[in-house]
């Protein structure tokens, strides 16, 4: 896997971890300051393999229908390429449209309006939020998960990148469409700006394993305090 030196991606138990975490529960934190972004960029990260900068850039421009298929437009990242990445199910099912019309309804044209940047960037913010800084625990910390483990290999938010690049591996092999793989990827080993058979993509993104199908947006907003 092209992956950041010692990132490793989360084993199939931290990700159970994750998506059940309290953010995914129905408790609140004490004194948590909650924001949609919590809940919905390690989601699409993980169903998406965009890094955490490119979801934070999106708008509601780029949720853009191909092949009759809804999908990302992700053209936000210097060193990979523009891609088209169907929208899998899962995300659907976690109240994408509901949160979509809610945004819509506040007035805002980007996706993650309450991610701020820093320095023109995302990424800083919800690394802050995900992997903690210095006595400041992060979401990992919360959920017991370490960010270096026994072996020295970090998890970052951007390991979520890795598991995503680990499964397509291989449905791109099954399916015979290396292609595919390198597109959805946004490596230059593919080198057309556009991927003609979107319908193939999809039956790849779709088979991304669910990591909790009871989570819910509504269920989000409405968690109380504990």
């Amino acid at each position: 896997m092209k992956s950041h030196l010692g990132r490793r991606p989360f084993s199939a138990m931290e990700l159970h971890t994750l998506y059940h975490g309290y953010i995914y529960g129905d408790q609140r934190l004490p004194r948590e300051q909650a924001k949609h972004w919590h809940f919905w960029l390690p989601l699409i990260a993980y169903y998406s393999g965009a890094y955490s900068d490119e979801i934070g850039h999106l708008q509601l421009d780029d949720i853009v229908e191909h092949q009759q298929l809804f999908c990302f437009h992700f053209h936000t990242h210097g060193k990979i390429k523009p891609r088209i990445v169907p929208i899998h199910q899962a995300l659907f099912d976690a109240g994408l449209t509901d949160y979509i019309a809610f945004v819509k309804q506040q007035n805002h044209t980007r996706l993650l309006f309450d991610l701020p940047a820093k320095s023109g960037r995302y990424s800083e913010k919800v690394r802050i939020w995900f992997s903690g800084e210095g006595e400041r625990a992060g979401y990992l910390q919360k959920c017991d998960i370490p960010s270096i483990d026994q072996l020295g290999m970090k998890t970052a938010v951007s390991s979520l990148r890795l598991n995503f690049e680990q499964q397509i591996r291989i449905y791109a092999i099954q399916a015979n469409n290396k292609d595919a793989f390198n597109y959805l990827l946004g490596f230059n080993e593919y080198e057309p700006q556009e991927f003609n058979d979107v319908p193939q993509l999809n039956h790849i993104i779709q088979q991304l394993r669910v990591v909790n199908p009871q989570l819910h947006w509504q269920r989000f907003v409405q968690r109380h305090a504990v």
